[in-house]
């Protein structure tokens, strides 16, 4: 049996691998799996709803980015913002289906809140991405890595 620090540590590292910080939630989820692959269930549903909390972080923060534009420590250039916004504007609300991929999701959750995308359309879009996710990766872990 999985203890409750376990679904904690799973919630917390998807959680923060969603964010702009460096993280990978993937290698906890695939532990566990391994460990008790009877919990899938449960392990995915965390994995997901913590993953989704962080996107949703980085459209907060994406919400509230431009107040701090004018700061010199600002860490992105008005271009670099620019370009990011062109992109999203160009392929619109869908990419937010690529949310899952790495290095260009956590960006694409964060513009999203820059151009007010409505939360609960980011949240259900993100949502089939970040679950869709998941799922594949236990899929793969529990039937092709250990027929």
């Amino acid at each position: 049996m999985l203890s409750w620090i376990s679904y904690l540590g799973l919630a917390l590292s998807a959680c923060i691998a969603a964010t702009l910080l460096p993280m990978q939630s993937e290698a906890a989820l695939v532990a566990l799996l391994t460990f008790k692959p009877s919990a899938v269930y449960s392990l995915v549903l965390v994995a997901s709803l913590g993953n989704i909390a962080g996107s949703q972080i980085n459209w907060w923060l994406g919400t509230q980015l431009q107040r701090w534009q004018a700061r010199r420590w600002f860490p992105v250039t008005p271009a670099q913002l620019e370009r990011a916004q062109h992109w999203y504007q160009r392929y619109g609300r869908w990419s937010l289906l690529l949310s899952w991929l790495p290095i260009v999701g956590d960006p694409l959750t964060l513009i999203a809140g820059v151009l007010r995308e409505p939360f609960w359309r980011f949240t259900l879009l993100v949502s089939i991405a970040k679950t869709s996710r998941y799922i594949v990766l236990a899929y793969v872990t529990l039937y092709l890595l250990n027929p």
